[in-house]
């Protein structure tokens, strides 16, 4: 670590103009000031830059990193007095999945446990004698917030809360029984004491949020944090209505949630849920109806606090926006889907493709529940998938498969809402992306960005799924994915000549970051190792000039955090996750009582993929074990929810 010129006694160093508190909630007690007097007219000390350093791929030569949460990354700061200071990064978990965790009362609770629509415990009953509850290995979104006048006991610094979602569980007790999608997904408010000297974040009370009054969720993955400090979260891969009879996994996901595997209703799925936390550590939840029932991954507010940028973790997907009516109202407002110009390309260099957008309706939350309650599929729409040789159908591409659709007279709204994909296709969008996952927004440069996963299917010349009208045709499959960047503008117009009543409306899009596919490497890399690989959550921070983006790789043995900063192009690798786990819960906040936090989970550690794995899991796979509770026994399994910070030292920035 390079030694700084330390400030003389009262001089701050403002970063970029705003007190703030470096670097990522340091857990060290070293200060670069003092509480001591001196003069009021001595220089102040500006942050000029941050600049992330990256940090090697780890190898087999260091088995144990591959098995672990691994970070050997720095972070250096310039300063205006011609000073540098360099901080080794690290991770500080708050918990692991399966821990007994403090429930605030004095009493313990099971962290990432599940319950039913009464808040029983689930029991998973796989290993005789050995029944226990299910509790999930895969947390994903993550917000970091504060409220004025907290109320829970035991805060010796200040009150911070997280919100924390789980998305799924991998396997039951036995190690052989399939979990996914089939268990209601929890939610749960964490309230963390931040010490004020060095800003680290120690967890006080877990508490787990009442889904009932939202019919339970499903499949909760991606999440951001709303201007207005709530936690908008997601229910990814809507159900399919028309095919609900046969769909095993929602039959036992209603089970399991009610008791009954025909009682879960699928147009109560694929919706945005928004957790508002109090101030006692408890929160409370609310679906919004009308923001499209599609495959949400996680939404980005726009800075108006009105305009909802949507990716679309689907094959055959779209680009939703969503403009409320009102400010931080969610509740009511109008439905958009991307159509994509002439253009279209992944090559960084070139232009760019222009957007436009088709209004799929206007509605309030309610008026679309209500639809939800009473309307069966065969009252919004026909669905056929052989050419009906009927004119009045229209055909349209979902999933990877040709359907022909017609909707019912009188119910345009409730297919907007509730069968938006199949509705935004007729309509004239643009569904044809494949696995668009995270968006965040630069507000400065007016720029959002979007996570494609994979670039395969539906987006590829040729490909039965492909429909080169939607505009999104490449030469071939990019399974490394990329990242796309939105010019944002305002005066648009629908494509029925409506003005957009936002400043914050996509216009263009061009990529920003591809990932490269390559032949097997000595590890078993399937994707370039110092480029992106399947990047999934998004999350820009305005301060640090960065964005940060986490993997969900079945390309990279392990897969990583990075952080591109978008003046000086520089990609540095950040994180390293337990080989077969993937990133998760990316979070950013720029200032919390001062300080800067990046959040991040992994899901499933040691999910083995022959193809991917084949070279380093005997090695691995014991040590994935141990650090884990010995996953894919009978026992348990776990994964982390935590945070990246400062290993051993910390500036603390005096207010000013």
């Amino acid at each position: 670590m390079s030694t700084p010129t330390l400030p003389t006694r009262r001089q701050a160093i403002k970063f970029l103009g705003l007190p703030m508190m470096l670097p990522l909630s340091g857990v060290g007690a070293a200060s670069l000031l003092s509480a001591c007097g001196g003069g009021d007219d001595e220089p102040v000390v500006n942050m000029l830059s941050a600049t992330f350093n990256s940090m090697a791929a780890p190898s087999l030569s260091n088995a144990a990193a591959m098995a672990t949460t691994s970070v050997a990354s720095t972070l250096e700061v310039a300063l205006s007095n011609s000073s540098t200071q360099t901080f080794k990064l690290a991770y500080a978990p708050f918990f692991l999945t399966g821990d007994q965790v403090a429930d605030g009362s004095g009493k313990t609770v099971l962290a990432g446990a599940y319950f039913d629509i009464n808040n029983k415990p689930i029991i998973d009953s796989t290993v005789a004698g050995k029944e226990r509850q299910f509790f999930s290995d895969s947390p994903d979104g993550t917000s970091l917030l504060s409220l004025p006048n907290p109320t829970v006991p035991g805060i010796k610094g200040k009150a911070v809360f997280a919100v924390v979602q789980f998305e799924y569980t991998t396997w039951a007790a036995d190690g052989k029984t399939d979990m996914y999608g089939k268990l209601p997904s929890p939610i749960a408010v964490l309230t963390l004491d931040q010490d004020q000297a060095n800003g680290k974040l120690s967890l006080v009370k877990y508490h787990n949020v009442d889904t009932s009054s939202a019919h339970g969720l499903w499949i909760t993955c991606g999440s951001s944090l709303s201007p207005w400090g709530t936690h908008l979260s997601s229910e990814e891969y809507e159900p399919d209505a028309f095919g609900i009879a046969s769909n095993s996994m929602f039959k036992a996901f209603s089970k399991n949630l009610f008791g009954d595997e025909t009682k879960a209703n699928p147009y109560h799925y694929g919706h945005m849920p928004e957790v508002t936390v109090n101030p006692d550590g408890t929160g409370s939840i609310k679906k919004h109806y009308c923001m499209g029932r599609i495959s949400h991954e996680l939404i980005e507010m726009m800075p108006d606090k009105r305009t909802a940028l949507m990716g679309d973790d689907a094959t055959n997907g779209g680009f939703f926006m969503f403009v409320a009516d009102k400010e931080a109202d969610l509740s009511a407002g109008s439905l958009y889907v991307a159509k994509v110009g002439a253009g279209f390309s992944i090559d960084p260099a070139a232009a760019g493709a222009a957007l436009s957008w088709v209004k799929l309706g206007s509605a309030t939350s309610a008026e679309i529940q209500k639809l939800a309650d009473t309307l069966k599929p065969a009252d919004i729409m026909e669905v056929a998938t052989a050419d009906p040789k009927d004119a009045s159908f229209g055909k349209i591409y979902l999933g990877g498969k040709i359907q022909w659709i017609k909707v019912k007279p009188g119910m345009d709204k409730a297919a907007a809402f509730l069968e938006t994909h199949r509705y935004a296709a007729l309509k004239g969008g643009s569904m044809g992306f494949t696995k668009m996952e995270g968006t965040t927004v630069n507000a400065k440069d007016k720029i959002a960005y979007s996570a494609l996963q994979n670039m395969q299917s539906s987006m590829v010349k040729g490909h039965a799924a492909n429909n080169p009208d939607y505009g999104i045709v490449i030469d071939k499959a990019v399974n490394a994915g990329a990242v796309l960047a939105h010019t944002l503008s305002a005066g648009q117009k629908d494509a029925a000549g409506t003005a957009i009543n936002s400043e914050w409306v996509p216009s263009l899009t061009k990529a920003l970051l591809v990932g490269e596919d390559i032949a097997a490497d000595a590890l078993g890399n399937l994707a370039n190792p110092d480029k992106i690989g399947a990047p999934d959550n998004l999350k820009f921070s305005e301060k640090l000039r960065t964005l940060f983006i986490g993997e969900d790789s079945g390309y990279h043995v392990n897969n990583f955090v990075w952080a591109y900063n978008v003046d000086t192009k520089k990609l540095s690798r950040l994180m390293s996750m337990p080989s077969g786990a993937e990133a998760t819960g990316l979070g950013v906040v720029d200032d919390l009582n001062g300080w800067t936090y990046i959040t991040s989970n992994f899901q499933h550690p040691g999910d083995w993929n022959a193809s991917l794995h084949g070279k380093v899991q005997a090695t691995l796979d014991p040590l994935v074990r141990a650090n884990y509770k010995n996953r894919l026994n009978s026992d348990a399994y776990s994964a982390a929810v935590g945070y990246l910070t400062a290993e051993a030292t910390s500036i603390k920035l005096n207010k000013l």
